[in-house]
């Protein structure tokens, strides 16, 4: 479903296409349970969708280790992701987005001292992607 023009659907569109827990995180802003999501410890070539219109978000050689508990990436494909500041919880974060359809991601973290070459962690709810591997993408 990928495409420039931004993809709007309402909430009941929305709970058509996506199960419970995707709506929740994706269209309410929700968060999985860390070390629960099935792309924590994922690692295979290939291509991170945005899990509500298909858009490509992060590849594989962006991914790494965090040890966080989520999927770690030190970099979006260009023009994939927005970011938002996000002051919930009583502390200022910034929040990602998939730039096509609005889809919450997770939070994005700078100067944590990882040796990535953004020094950036785009901690992402695996619930929002889905995989296609390297082989299988068109």
């Amino acid at each position: 479903m990928s495409n420039s023009t931004p993809v709007t659907q309402s909430d009941s569109e929305w709970r058509a296409i996506l199960s419970p827990e995707q709506f929740r995180i994706l269209r309410q802003k929700g968060t999985e349970a860390a070390h629960t999501g099935k792309y924590d410890k994922h690692k295979a070539d290939g291509v991170y969708s945005c899990a509500g219109c298909g858009t490509p978000l992060y590849k594989s050689t962006t991914k790494f280790n965090s040890g966080c508990g989520w999927p770690a990436f030190f970099d979006a494909i260009p023009g994939a992701v927005n970011r938002h500041e996000d002051s919930t919880f009583g502390m200022v974060r910034t929040e990602i987005t998939c730039a096509a359809c609005g889809g919450h991601l997770g939070h994005v973290f700078k100067g944590e001292g990882f040796a990535t070459p953004t020094d950036e962690r785009h901690c992402v709810n695996s619930v929002s992607l889905n995989f296609a591997d390297e082989g299988k993408q068109k």
